[in-house]
């Protein structure tokens, strides 16, 4: 199962380390992972803003599917002070879609987007 998200995931990284816009990055993101991963079925990134979550990237602003999902993973995005600065969130209509190796390199991902996009 690791393998379309390890692709997923170069594509990522190679939007992260060019220091390509945070918006660019984050759809590049969400985009990535629904479409090279076939049972992500929805991604969301997330910022926080003082107490607001504002949804900033979306593989679809219309449905979340919050309430049809099987399963979901959420991941905090960390800044370089070890901020918690966001959530990283993807879902599947599929019962038990992910693995192991699908965390670790979605945890990666989202260390990634805020240690290196949002270094101070």
């Amino acid at each position: 199962m690791s393998i379309p998200t390890d692709i997923a995931s170069l594509q990522i990284m190679a939007q992260v380390y060019k220091r390509e816009s945070m918006q660019t990055i984050f759809e590049k993101t969400v985009e990535s992972l629904v479409e090279q991963v076939l049972y992500i079925d929805w991604a969301g990134i997330y910022i926080y803003e003082q107490l607001d979550h504002k949804l900033v990237a979306a593989s679809s602003f219309e449905d979340d599917l919050k309430w049809e999902c099987n399963g979901e993973l959420k991941f905090p995005i960390t800044n370089s002070s070890d901020e918690e600065i966001g959530m990283l969130i993807v879902r599947s209509r599929q019962p038990i879609a992910f693995d192991v190796t699908d965390v670790s390199t979605l945890e990666t991902i989202a260390t990634a987007i805020g240690q290196e996009s949002f270094a101070n």
